[in-house]
């Protein structure tokens, strides 16, 4: 179902036992064994990118959190990881939820199966049932769940099966027994919100666009922060109050409006735009998917959603939890926050964050029950003339604008190939420039697994007949020398997957052969110039007293990361 820690910042590792986490004691105490007064709330969906986000506004609040995970490991590497109760569960499977919903007093709903395939909303259906019911026989004093704003007169049946699907699961839960808010959004705008990525990639790669009719569609935008804001509000809501509400912003606009406010916010020339009565929400998923890294999977449900206009019929949240002077955010202000954390790298969560659907699942390459099953494999060693935290440098850098090492029209054309057949393609680039966490998308590849300066393990979800893995290992033999160890994985999936491999071995040599001497030299080239910057700057001061620091060299090499923030330290943007 579908998110900048320093380079001091220690791993959390939630053990993983195959059973849920340790409840807090009576006492009320969070992971770390302080005194935690707060009411709980559960947060599903916290992998995803309004969950990454709802979990430090509520510790900041002042609550306790728990998180449910299908996968656990994938939350240890946020910065407040340790700050709360990750356990195992899966909103589909009732018995896992019921540990999880133990001693909850607000359950955020915050997953939804977008792009899942044909049968998503039976999905959708299913799991917000078995949350109701179980979250009713937990006594859980409330539920919060973010919805999309559907259009006033417009039947159900009538509606995108996105919106169908999003506003059954509201009723659902309102029929559950259990006080519920339902919050009823459209466009969401935020650095990495996957409507705002659509919207400044059209924009800013078309400066001439023949676009579809649904550009001159009214829509109500809303603002992350104040979606955010409405969500912590809504835990403190009196029982009486069981009902859904608009969320929205103070602007109304076009699609159309949209894009040129953005290229106005953004400093961009004015757009000429020509909408065309002929282009499908199917023919708009193609275009979306062509020039904006959302895949086609999540640009037809949001193109579909588009056709409606989608503005709020009521702002009775206010009335519940009151707008500080200044909010709503209007739009440009929404656009000029979320640009900026673009421009300025502190993307804490994006649309990626939250898993593909279809994305492979299966065991690690490394599990022993593989017997009886082919396991190709292509490794590459090298020595490296670097010390190992260089070269880890450019490993965890890898990917997004560094690229890939190794011949780049090659990467360039399997990302193509991969868009073109639905799959997520190269575009998705990196969250963060330097700093990966487990879960992190990375082009069309997932973190699965990261040991700090040892290990980067990632798992290919680009569409392919098998699964694939790319490890990369920085280790140091006898004599404490630097190695490079790079293994490529793929099982494959009956005669097309034998097929496949066999057609692109003979590359081998050329891309991950290319990779691995790329890195090394990478490396190489990074630890030289910080040995020369040392000493050409051994005894030099300025004004100060400080020595200048030296210019970083190399792709991958990356600066130094920001200090991580403190849950609540700074409105999202």
């Amino acid at each position: 179902m579908t998110d900048q820690p320093g380079t001091d910042t220690p791993d959390t590792h939630v053990p993983d036992t195959g059973a849920p986490g340790t409840d807090p004691d009576a006492h009320g105490t969070d992971a770390r064994g302080r005194t935690a007064p707060g009411p709980l709330c559960l947060v599903t969906g916290a992998s995803g990118y309004i969950g990454g986000r709802l979990v430090p506004e509520l510790l900041e609040a002042g609550y306790r959190v728990r998180c449910l995970a299908r996968t656990p490991a994938k939350l240890r590497d946020h910065p407040w990881a340790g700050d709360v109760e990750i356990v195992r569960g899966d909103v589909t499977d009732g018995p896992s939820l019921d540990p999880a919903l133990r001693d909850v007093d607000i359950a955020y709903y915050l997953v939804h199966a977008l792009g899942g395939g044909p049968g998503f909303e039976r999905t959708d259906r299913l799991a917000a049932r078995t949350f109701a019911d179980r979250s009713r026989a937990a006594g859980v004093r409330r539920i919060v769940y973010l919805g999309g704003l559907t259009p006033h007169g417009v039947p159900d049946h009538a509606l995108s099966p996105h919106l169908r699907s999003r506003a059954e699961v509201g009723q659902i839960l309102l029929r559950s027994g259990v006080p519920t808010t339902v919050l009823r959004a459209a466009v969401i705008i935020g650095s990495g919100s996957a409507s705002f990525e659509m919207l400044r990639y059209l924009t800013e790669r078309l400066p001439v666009m023949v676009t579809p009719s649904w550009v001159r569609t009214r829509i109500q935008p809303i603002a992350v922060r104040d979606v955010l804001r409405y969500l912590v509000g809504s835990a403190d809501m009196p029982p009486e109050v069981s009902r859904a509400f608009d969320i929205g912003g103070p602007d109304v606009l076009t699609y159309l409006g949209m894009m040129r406010r953005y290229a106005k916010v953004a400093g961009l020339p004015r757009r000429l735009i020509v909408p065309v009565p002929v282009l499908t929400p199917r023919l708009s998923s193609h275009w979306i998917g062509l020039v904006t890294p959302v895949p086609r999977s999540i640009a037809r449900p949001l193109a579909e959603s588009l056709r409606y206009e989608v503005v709020c019929d009521e702002h009775d949240i206010a009335d519940l939890v009151p707008d500080p002077p200044g909010t709503p955010l209007a739009f440009d202000t929404a656009l000029d926050l979320a640009l900026r954390r673009v421009r300025e790298a502190r993307i804490s969560t994006r649309w990626s964050s939250a898993s593909v659907p279809g994305a492979p699942s299966d065991p690690l390459p490394t599990d022993p029950d593989w017997a009886g099953g082919s396991l190709y494999t292509d490794v590459r060693e090298r020595a490296v003339a670097a010390p190992p935290e260089a070269l880890w440098r450019v490993v965890e850098g890898i990917g997004g604008e560094n690229g890939w090492y190794s011949f780049p029209l090659a990467w360039a054309v399997r990302g193509r190939l991969d868009r073109l057949v639905g799959g997520v393609g190269l575009r998705r680039g990196r969250r963060d420039a330097t700093r990966l966490r487990v879960g992190d998308s990375l082009d069309f590849w997932r973190v699965e697994e990261i040991e700090r300066g040892r290990l980067l393990r990632l798992r290919a979800e680009m569409r392919l007949p098998g699964l694939a893995w790319l490890e990369m290992y920085v280790e140091q033999d006898g004599d404490g020398r630097s190695r490079y160890r790079q293994r490529a994985l793929f099982h494959p999936h009956g005669l097309a997957g034998q097929a496949y491999w066999w057609s692109v071995s003979p590359f081998h040599a050329v891309v991950f052969g290319g990779m691995a001497r790329k890195i090394a030299r990478t490396a190489e080239a990074a630890g030289e110039a910080k040995a020369a910057g040392r000493a050409g700057t051994t005894g030099t001061t300025g004004t100060t007293g400080k020595a200048e620091a030296p210019r970083t060299a190399g792709p991958g090499e990356g600066a130094e990361a920001p200090r991580t923030a403190r849950p609540g330290e700074g409105a999202p943007g």
